[in-house]
């Protein structure tokens, strides 16, 4: 249970150099060990640091398609697909609608042609519906792929352990290194969220320009965010979501809207608490709002005034 004194304390932390908001365009349970999860030597007082990270694979056990697009399904048990386009068309679009109907759409990247890109499946269990599209012109597609899903998780946490295509690390990723080297300077879960929080907030600046001109289908990359020191808030979010997945703490990147603005942020979930969202208070219950882009600018006063209960916050995805 954490003590009064260290709730003010990471109270405290969070709410340290807090910055402009600026709206943007935008494995294994929790605490389990697998196999073949590696950890580093434990330090007494210190947590134990994963090695290794959770890694899609298109094992080709189960597989749908044509010469055109491969869709590897071999491990949606662990919340993912894979698909590889092998067409010439520049414009291509995945679109994945969950069991709830809420229909997910992507913009396959073009150099990643002739390989496989990772999509989560975040809708929960059942049947999952995907199609591919071709841009004909303009702003026209033609279906050329479709397939449907039946999917039953290992677990809920599942799709926010493994890296897909707007939080894409491995175990070679800049990021991933990174959270290493946090993590052994972290005593707990808790510890280490705070130390991530900390190191983007503090070392990524919002790039205003980006924000404005950022093309439809943008896709983050957290190396790229971590070499540059600038990002939109879809960056952010999908850094600190890989810096957090990477130690195998489950994180939901979520893109809605914060008040008017379209935006990205993050939540976390922890044993102590559950999922980590909501509002700016932290009494030892109820955690802070993961929105590093928010708190990198503003005021403690403003940001505590704007996310309030927490219903300037409108979820339409979670990747």
């Amino acid at each position: 249970m954490i003590t009064k004194q260290r709730t003010l304390y990471l109270l405290l932390l969070f709410l340290l150099t807090l910055f402009p908001l600026s709206g943007c365009s935008s494995g294994s349970s929790p605490g389990k060990q697998t196999a073949d999860e590696t950890k580093s030597d434990t330090k007494t007082t210190s947590r134990e640091t994963y090695t290794d990270v959770c890694t899609p694979q298109a094992s080709q056990t189960v597989v749908y398609g044509d010469k055109t697009t491969s869709l590897d399904a071999s491990h949606t048990e662990n919340g993912y697909l894979m698909l590889c386009y092998n067409g010439k068309v520049s414009k291509v679009k995945l679109q994945i609608t969950t069991p709830d109907g809420t229909v997910y759409t992507y913009t396959l990247n073009p150099d990643s042609y002739g390989s496989y890109e990772t999509f989560p499946l975040s809708g929960s269990n059942g049947t999952y519906q995907a199609d591919l599209y071709e841009n004909v012109t303009d702003d026209k597609y033609a279906l050329i792929f479709s397939q449907s899903l039946n999917v039953t998780l290992k677990d809920e946490f599942q799709p926010y352990l493994y890296p897909n295509q707007y939080v894409w690390f491995t175990k070679d990723s800049k990021a991933v290194k990174k959270g290493q080297a946090l993590s052994d300077d972290s005593a707990d879960d808790l510890d280490y969220v705070q130390q991530v929080y900390h190191y983007v907030i503090e070392n990524i600046t919002y790039d205003k320009q980006k924000a404005e001109t950022v093309a439809s289908g943008y896709i983050p990359d957290p190396d790229a965010t971590m070499e540059s020191g600038t990002g939109i808030c879809f960056d952010y979010a999908s850094l600190m979501t890989a810096l957090l997945r990477s130690q195998h703490i489950p994180t939901k990147l979520e893109v809605g809207y914060s008040g008017e603005a379209y935006h990205a942020w993050i939540s976390v979930y922890l044993h102590e608490v559950g999922w980590v969202d909501n509002i700016i208070e932290f009494d030892g219950k109820d955690w802070s709002l993961m929105d590093p882009t928010l708190a990198a600018s503003n005021s403690a006063s403003s940001v505590k005034k704007y996310i309030g209960d927490g219903s300037n916050y409108t979820v339409k995805y979670s990747y």
